[in-house]
């Protein structure tokens, strides 16, 4: 390096330690003598030391995020092209400071947040510079970051000590033991609040005994403090709170600021209480910055441009009304905000907050020095362990609710009652009990396919908010989420078809031997499985229940018309005779059969005639059908292929959809 970076570099660790001071978050006295030591990497203090280029190293230096000329475009869609929400926002946040994002609905304060967080929508195009201590972010934010979202997503059927373990299991590195995994947890539920109510269960609203929403946001916190975040975005985090537990919660990320973490975050109408708590203010009109710097200066700012803020009156509410949109007098409104935003580009604070984005970029551009040691330290955990984990929770969710499980099995066996009842004692060997016994077996077939099938057809959509949080956090991926949840489900739907089987297969009377009602049961096991996988295939295409059942209809209707109850399948028409060969109905309906009629020698005749032809073996209703007996092991792998096939077209859609949004 040249003497000439060697000068800017000590200038620029001296500016540092004069903002660290400005901001109360240095010491007294920034020797490197007196530099405490520093701290593990999931520990809740990390002190800091001054900063230095030799290595990239957040962890132990603070986090100091920049960023200069920043546009971000979104796509408005239905093909009016991109709309600009951020437009050349240029802006520096240092290790200690506790900044907030004010502005009027729609001024991009959430995009704003997001972009820098690196947690943009898929199809967000952004220019300019964001840089963290001078490395362009990337994908490695969601290590070193933090980022509690306005709406809270929890899987509510789990208990706080139980989201909090899954998440620690999740987030930290595989090489912490269960002993730290514990203490950490317990160190956190402590720092907020949320000790008394580790056991308690997080619930959606309709349970008694739920957490508040404070204690809900506490939670989202405690969630992203786990890895120990360098910087933390926060979206909103007051909304919803009652005035004392907003206070709580500000008060909570000044003491973590006063650690050395660096911390953003949007804020809509704060108390003035609130709002002497920042020590940082950005304010944004229509995406434009019209200042940043204390609270204090914006105001003298506001009043040396003809803006005076009356006394007792919430100033935060004060500045976001200046750059607020007055119905009735909008281009006015937006002259005077745009005008603020001019003469802060070319005021003395602005040139400093310049000066320092210019020479992060600078010491940027002309260092050189390892970027990825820090990061090549953490070990993530294995993808079987992640797999477990998603496993176990989805397995917890289902046993705990029962709409999903235990009256499903509750209606199962009523409905195999029914049936029982309504056959018993028809499905004897005469004419009569051909029909019976063809009925049995389509009714059988009929209650496992289209319950399950709509059943979960909310499965994916309901959960998918929370898929992709996680997903765009690094947590698992699509293919461990899709896997999960059909193995949680999956001792269900082998457990719920085989009561009905029992039940219902000796009620009605069906053939008793093993072969036969072994046969059954595969059957009527296999076609609940694939029903239910042909639910989560149109789940997953469709982004709403309504919508994938208006095409699934259709499908019901071909599914059950080649079934070989309604048609003999050998006089399909030509156009429509490969319609067969994706009907699980008709493979299971000619299994079954098979394993009702091979080898019946005895059927009883009384009265046959040349226009009433009467069945006298097993063989003659196969031929009746166009059931072949060879056929048997090949149904069995049709229903199987099936069902692979449409769980991979779930997967697909459920990938697909990921990536667009």
């Amino acid at each position: 390096m040249s003497d000439t970076d060697s000068r800017q570099q000590e200038q620029h660790e001296l500016q540092v330690v004069r903002i660290g001071h400005a901001n109360g978050s240095s010491s007294d006295n920034p020797s490197l003598d007196t530099t405490p030591k520093l701290s593990k990497r999931n520990s809740s203090e990390r002190s800091l030391p001054l900063r230095s280029y030799s290595k990239w190293s957040p962890v132990e230096q603070g986090a100091t995020l920049v960023w200069r000329d920043l546009c971000v475009y979104t796509n408005v869609g239905s093909g009016r092209g991109m709309k600009r929400i951020i437009n050349n926002s240029t802006g520096a946040v240092q290790p200690g400071s506790l900044m907030a994002l004010m502005g009027a609905s729609g001024s991009g304060k959430t995009t704003l947040m997001s972009t820098l967080g690196y947690r943009q929508p898929a199809g967000t195009v952004v220019q300019g510079d964001i840089l963290i201590n001078g490395r362009r972010v990337g994908p490695f934010m969601h290590r070193i970051s933090g980022y509690v979202y306005q709406d809270d997503l929890f899987i509510g059927a789990l208990t706080v000590l139980e989201h909090l373990n899954f998440m620690a299991h999740l987030r930290l590195d595989r090489r912490v033991s269960r002993e730290e995994r514990r203490l950490i947890i317990k160190e956190l539920l402590e720092r907020t609040g949320l000790l008394s109510a580790s056991h308690t269960r997080i619930g959606n609203g309709d349970d008694e005994k739920v957490l508040s929403g404070g204690e809900r946001k506490r939670l989202a916190f405690a969630v992203e403090l786990l890895n120990n975040p360098v910087i933390l975005f926060c979206d909103e985090p007051t909304t919803g709170l009652d005035s004392y537990s907003a206070q709580q919660l500000v008060a909570t990320l000044h003491e973590l600021a006063q650690k050395g973490t660096t911390i953003l975050c949007t804020i809509h109408q704060p108390s003035s209480q609130l709002f002497d708590n920042f020590n940082n203010v950005m304010l944004l009109a229509d995406g434009r910055v019209a200042f940043t710097g204390s609270p204090q200066h914006a105001l003298s700012f506001f009043a040396d441009h003809g803006y005076y803020c009356p006394e007792a009156y919430n100033p935060a509410d004060f500045l976001i009304g200046v750059l607020a949109t007055d119905p009735g007098y909008e281009q006015a409104s937006q002259r005077s905000a745009q005008h603020l935003c001019d003469q802060f580009a070319v005021s003395s604070a602005a040139k400093q907050r310049d000066m320092l984005v210019n020479l992060e970029i600078h010491m940027a551009q002309s260092g050189n020095f390892p970027y990825d040691t820090e990061l090549d330290s953490f070990r993530g955990v294995a993808w079987y362990k992640r797999f477990h984990v998603v496993w176990l929770r989805a397995t917890l969710t289902l046993l705990r609710d029962p709409t999903i499980q235990w009256m499903r099995f509750l209606q199962k066996m009523a409905m195999a009652f029914i049936i029982g009842a309504c056959f018993a004692g028809t499905t004897e060997l005469t004419q009569l009990g051909v029909q019976a016994v063809q009925g049995t077996l389509f009714i059988m077939i009929s209650e496992n396919t289209y319950h399950p099938m709509y059943s979960v057809l909310n499965v994916f959509p309901q959960g998918f908010p929370l898929f992709m949080r996680e997903t765009r956090s690094g947590l698992y991926s699509t293919a461990q989420y899709y896997v999960a949840n059909i193995l949680a489900m999956l001792p269900g739907m082998i457990i719920e078809p085989l009561l009905f089987v029992v039940i219902c297969y000796w009620l009605t009377g069906l053939r008793a031997t093993f072969y036969a009602f072994s046969i059954t049961a595969i059957c009527v096991v296999l076609v609940m499985n694939v029903a239910t996988a042909c639910g989560c295939f149109f789940s997953t295409a469709f982004n709403s229940v309504p919508l994938a059942m208006a095409y699934l209809v259709p499908l019901d209707y071909i599914i059950m018309i080649t079934s070989g109850i309604f048609i003999k399948i050998s006089s399909l028409p030509a156009a429509f005779y490969w319609t067969q060969f994706i009907s699980w109905m008709l493979y299971a309906n000619e299994a079954m059969t098979i394993a009702q009629w091979s080898g019946v020698e005895n059927i009883t005749c009384f009265g046959e005639s040349a226009d009433l032809p009467c069945f006298h073996t097993g063989q003659d209703v196969l031929d009746k059908y166009s059931f072949e007996e060879s056929n048997l092991y090949r149904n069995l792998l049709a229903i199987v292929g099936i069902y692979f096939g449409f769980h991979v077209l779930g997967y697909y859609f459920l990938w697909r959809r990921a990536r667009k949004i």
